[in-house]
């Protein structure tokens, strides 16, 4: 083993080992997905022994293609050029392997990359572990060809292959996930294949090019490789220490199209500089981006809270309740709210009424826009386009009235809530934590205290007041603490029926 002093065959060996762990991560990704056929039991087997087989079948393979390339003797001559049994092999070696570097580079920068999908039925043992036996001989041949246009030693050869499947065998997953994370590892390694591709159509040729030129440009590229990653991991840190909402408003307008966003001058003739969110902007923004994925019943006004209009109430008590709210677009019902008749503006009503009219005739001419109250905020934002109304009533599967929603509620799920004069917030602010309505949406609590893990979406709650009677069971009473998600709610208000204030801080951290 003196061989191994020497600093070129251990250049040679490490430089092996990344390409073959590299160039070996194509057979994993197949075979875990031929593993995946398999009940969940034996699955761990089959990739043990599916990589083994690849470790036999690469050493072998070597054996017989080094033995090869030491047939010399010329079998045919063209001109000047003679061609002997290693040249061929090395000529064809060397064609495959620019072409399949060349395929992968075009697949990589063109974005066609093949997929493949693994059917959810349980296959055999043996025929799975066939399967895997026919990939690792086409996966082995770039391996096997590398190995030999790299260095002469079969001894060097069989040590990078053995070390490379064992590493393989032992980090498979870390491997993997490395590698797919840094896409310029697979291009560098794709562009080595090239030019060991060239080289050995070259020495196929009778052109002979020292091994000692290939390891330094080898190294060179790995070098600046190192260089590369450290610098995209400076650049990760330092884009960590600006602001989430900072970042985020840069990246929204170069989607834009716009490289600068509120800049302002200073005094001083400094450069201008980017203004970063505000808290204003913050939730304009996040709240745009949340749409097409809030359900509609997280910006209603809940059916309790509905004012509606009963015809078969008097004169008087329908104008007083009209003088009396702040709405200007009324459900007009007959005895209860799911027997709806239409929905009518407060000016309509009025002079209808002033005129001598029915207040049930007033609202059959106008139809309330009905909708399921699964639907999301963005398709109700369209149906409001399309039908023109400025009121939608939310029903469920069985036609009950679940509440409304307004082009006002609309508004405010995305800059915020407008609290009328009178008004308690949704949300305010006190001394250690917030003051939280029971009837508050569990979306609009998340993005205010900037906290996830409050909204599941397999429950049916969309409220404070419903996840805390979800997590206690019954109806909490004042002073009782639930804790969840890292958040305190402390009980404020409550009755029999219903949560109506709390207390939400932040856990201590331990």
């Amino acid at each position: 083993m003196e061989f191994l002093l020497e600093p070129q065959i251990w250049i040679g060996l490490i430089t092996l080992i990344i390409i073959e762990i590299v160039l070996g991560i194509d057979n994993l990704v197949f075979i875990a997905i031929l593993v995946k056929k398999l009940p969940p039991e034996q699955r761990d087997k089959a990739r043990t022994i599916g990589l083994s087989l690849a470790l036999i079948m690469r050493l072998g393979l070597l054996s017989i293609v080094s033995w090869l390339v030491t047939l010399t003797q010329p079998l045919f001559s063209i001109y000047d050029l003679s061609f002997s049994t290693r040249d061929l092999i090395l000529i064809t070696g060397g064609l495959f392997l620019l072409f399949k570097a060349t395929h992968e580079l075009h697949e990589r920068f063109e974005g066609e990359a093949n997929q493949q999908q693994g059917a959810n039925v349980y296959a055999s043992f043996g025929v799975i572990i066939a399967q895997i036996l026919a990939l690792d001989a086409v996966f082995s041949l770039d391996s096997i060809i590398t190995a030999v246009g790299m260095v002469d030693s079969l001894t060097v050869m069989m040590i990078a292959v053995i070390v490379s499947m064992i590493v393989m065998l032992l980090a498979s997953k870390s491997i993997t996930n490395f590698v797919n994370a840094h896409p310029t590892v697979i291009v560098l390694c794709l562009s080595f294949l090239l030019m060991i591709g060239f080289i050995l159509v070259a020495e196929g040729f009778g052109l002979h090019i020292p091994k000692g030129y290939l390891y330094a440009a080898i190294g060179f590229s790995i070098l600046i490789e190192m260089f590369n990653q450290m610098i995209s991991s400076s650049h990760a840190k330092n884009a960590e220490r600006v602001p989430l909402r900072q970042r985020t408003t840069e990246a929204i307008f170069r989607l834009m199209g716009n490289k600068h966003y509120n800049i302002h001058d200073d005094d001083d003739g400094s450069e201008p500089a980017p203004v970063s969110f505000g808290d204003a902007e913050r939730e304009m923004v996040t709240g745009v981006l949340s749409l097409s994925e809030r359900n509609v019943r997280t910006v209603m006004t809940q059916r309790s809270e509905t004012v509606w209009l009963n015809t078969e109430d008097c004169t008087d008590k329908i104008k007083q309740t009209i003088k009396n709210s702040r709405h200007q677009n009324f459900p007009v019902c007959t005895g209860s709210l799911d027997n709806l008749v239409g929905i009518v503006r407060s000016k309509d009503l009025l002079l209808g009424i002033e005129a001598g009219e029915d207040l049930a005739s007033i609202a059959a001419a106008f139809p309330a826009y009905i909708v399921p109250d699964s639907i999301n905020v963005i398709r109700l934002l369209d149906g409001f386009r399309e039908s023109r109304a400025g009121m939608a009533v939310l029903a469920d599967e069985f036609g009950s009235i679940q509440g409304i929603v307004t082009l006002h509620d609309l508004l405010e799920s995305i800059v915020g809530e407008f609290p009328d004069i009178g008004e308690t917030p949704e949300i305010s602010v006190c001394n250690d934590g917030w003051l939280v309505k029971g009837s508050t949406s569990l979306h609009d609590l998340e993005s205010r205290l900037e906290t996830l893990g409050l909204i599941d979406k397999q429950q049916e709650y969309i409220t404070v007041a419903g996840l805390l009677l979800t997590l206690n069971s019954t109806i909490p009473k004042v002073s009782d603490v639930i804790e969840f998600a890292k958040l305190k709610f402390e009980i404020v208000e409550a009755d029999e029926f219903k949560v109506s204030l709390v207390k939400v801080s932040h856990l201590p951290v331990n």
